[in-house]
């Protein structure tokens, strides 16, 4: 693993995988710049070329290029600052490969990101957003990199309390694997890379997940977040269906419990 500090964000870098492992922004809702697309995705100069996918995994196909850390999450700060952090989301490190044809899941994915910083920049609050792939021994392989099936995003706040603040957090888990019921995901990708094209990505879907939940998926130690998760869990929800029986598929903005989050 290998850190890429950025300007307000940092991108945990996987060279086996050749992808993030994990990236953490302060989105600083005070001082938040709207600022335009400022150019094209390249390699960060700081990790040599193999260590990271670059153009050659997304040419061609259907994968998009993901923004982990969004553009205008780190644009913050003074206009120098802000233009500098804006241009630094499009290394490569900071893009995971995803499938193009984004149905309502992935759209209430996006829907959840702009409330964060529209609760961020409302409330005029300064937030902490973790994100990345879950990077499982089994994802299929394309072009020589494996492709995640998994994402999941943290979110951290402080709440307010009558006795001050506490820190809050939420998780949220993206699921891009193909609902194909019985489908062979390893055959279906073999006979993709013979054609040369991305194994077969599904509906996205988006589920309320406990803090927790990510720290078991991902190996990455979250600190005190999983203490301070705000997601109820019922008692023995994880007994007779394991652990993603505590997962709740998110289907619009309104399924989503409104106290969980900073709220403008």
């Amino acid at each position: 693993m290998v850190e890429l500090p950025s300007t307000h964000f940092t991108v945990l870098l996987d060279r086996g995988r050749r992808l993030a492992a994990a990236t953490a922004v302060v989105v600083d809702g005070a001082r938040l710049r709207d600022l335009p697309r400022s150019g094209d995705w390249r390699p960060d100069p700081r990790v040599a070329q193999q260590d990271q996918a670059g153009e050659e995994l997304y040419a061609r196909n259907d994968l998009d290029r993901g923004h982990l850390v969004r553009r205008l999450d780190p644009v913050w700060g003074e206009p120098e600052e802000a233009a500098r952090a804006e241009a630094d989301t499009f290394t490569y490190p900071n893009a995971a490969p995803q499938a193009s044809a984004f149905n309502q899941s992935k759209e209430l994915w996006l829907g959840l990101e702009d409330h964060v910083l529209q609760a961020a920049e409302a409330g005029r609050r300064r937030l902490a957003v973790l994100t990345g792939p879950v990077l499982a021994d089994d994802d299929p392989l394309y072009r020589g990199v494996q492709l995640p099936r998994l994402f999941w995003k943290v979110v951290a706040w402080a709440a307010p309390t009558p006795e001050g603040e506490r820190l809050a957090a939420v998780a949220h888990v993206l699921d891009q694997t193909p609902q194909l019921g019985s489908v062979d995901l390893q055959a279906a990708s073999a006979r993709a890379a013979l054609a040369d094209e991305p194994p077969p990505l599904g509906p996205f879907r988006t589920f309320a997940v406990p803090v927790a939940d990510v720290a078991d998926l991902t190996g990455l130690d979250l600190g005190p977040l999983a203490g301070a998760d705000v997601l109820v869990v019922p008692a023995g929800a994880a007994d007779a269906g394991g652990a993603r029986s505590r997962w709740r598929e998110l289907r619009s903005l309104a399924d989503v419990a409104v106290g969980r989050w900073p709220v403008p």
